[in-house]
């Protein structure tokens, strides 16, 4: 067969790609609750004629593509949940949920998934293989994956290889990053609870103060990465909630801050979990408090295989031309990275920014992409899924 032009496909269905893409923005649905979505989503892949699964992780929908003649059941992911986010872009699709908003892409990241097997099925008399389409739940920090996994999703039948993308605002439209190993980093949760007594403001010393011990203790934890870690190595420590007292004038009984850490390397992860600890306790022994820390592990790095990431780079710099591949990773993370585990596969990011409209960071109120970067990540899956489906006439 001779391998199609998925680009002008692509640019072809860019308006039906759109519509659903908004469609999809005006109704967002919160991880676990998208219902309408996935039934959308599912009565769609039902009208193109594929063999369809609800219900896989929840919410999750599963979709099946088989090819004429036997050969590789290749897997592609597109996550579906929103985010607990109020929305400020003022464009006229914006959400009409209150205080739920794809602020992430995952609403593109639908629509690419729907074309993408629109496209595919025009081929299906001539595939040797299987496509697995998933549609994930609750990836924004929930267990999608994880649900999704205890369903069977890589089961019945097994992928032999695995792909998934992301609309990149960091990136800029007409460029695509593809990274061979690590490409997004393991993501974990810590708390830290200090426990003092309490007492009246204006006795301080009557009190043993949790507050003054919880803000030394986030000030010497910003010396793990820059004198506890190799400068060659990568590790994030961040603390993004801090809560302590009820009034002005009462020292509390106990303060609780908690945080992340984000590294590429689990012994790294580990390492830097202990140093928490060390410095917790001692920093707040030293103010004649406790420190306690609770830790939850919610996604592993993703780690992209060399054959199939040969294969996405492949793909991309037929679509978009050598010099518009990047190999910059990024701090940022998802469940995708368990799947990655259990099958080798690649995750890419599709340069969907700019410095105007779309420059606003994922999880940004204001946030949006330029969608035209659709039509380049789905040219790019769809070549990358020919090359393991699809034969070239000889």
């Amino acid at each position: 067969m001779t391998r199609p032009d998925f680009r002008e496909e692509a640019a072809a269905l860019f308006d039906e790609t759109v519509a659903m893409r908004r469609d999809f923005h005006k109704f967002p649905e919160l991880g676990f609750c998208e219902t309408r979505t996935s039934a959308l989503v599912a009565q769609r892949l039902t009208d193109l004629g594929l063999e369809v699964q609800p219900g896989v992780g929840q919410t999750g929908v599963v979709g099946l593509l088989e090819g004429v003649e036997p050969g590789p059941t290749v897997l592609l992911r597109f996550d579906m949940d929103a985010l607990p986010i109020q929305e400020e872009s003022g464009h006229d699709y914006i959400s009409t949920n209150p205080g739920v908003m794809h602020a992430c892409g995952h609403d593109g990241h639908m629509a690419m998934g729907l074309t993408i097997a629109k496209m595919m099925t025009k081929y299906q008399s001539g595939m040797a293989g299987t496509l697995k389409f998933m549609f994930q739940p609750a990836e924004e920090g929930l267990g999608g994956a994880f649900a999704m996994m205890a369903d069977g999703v890589l089961k019945n039948p097994k992928p032999d290889v695995a792909f998934a993308m992301h609309v990149w605002t960091p990136e800029p439209f007409g460029n695509v990053r593809v990274v061979t190993g690590p490409c997004m980093a393991s993501s974990s949760v810590f708390t830290i609870t200090v426990q003092g007594k309490g007492g009246h403001g204006a006795a301080p010393h009557l009190a043993v103060d949790p507050i003054l011990a919880a803000a030394q203790i986030i000030t010497a934890l910003q010396s793990i990465v820059s004198r506890n870690v190799n400068p060659q190595d990568s590790v994030v420590v961040s603390i993004g909630q801090v809560e302590a007292g009820a009034t002005f004038n009462v020292i509390p009984d106990k303060a609780v801050m908690k945080g992340t850490v984000r590294s590429y390397d689990e012994d790294m992860h580990r390492k830097t979990y202990r140093r928490i600890l060390e410095m917790a306790k001692f920093m707040a022994q030293s103010f004649n408090c406790t420190a306690s820390m609770e830790t939850v592990a919610i996604v592993s790095a993703v780690n992209n295989a060399p054959e199939p990431t040969a294969v996405v780079h492949e793909a991309a710099a037929k679509i978009m031309g050598d010099d518009h591949i990047s190999t910059r990773r990024t701090m940022a993370s998802e469940d995708m990275g368990y799947v990655l585990e259990e099958i080798p596969g690649c995750y890419f990011f599709v340069g969907a920014g700019d410095d105007g409209r779309f420059s606003y960071s994922h999880h940004h109120p204001k946030f949006d992409f330029d969608e035209r970067a659709m039509i380049n990540g789905m040219a790019i899956m769809a070549e990358t899924v020919a090359s393991y489906v699809l034969k070239d006439e000889g």
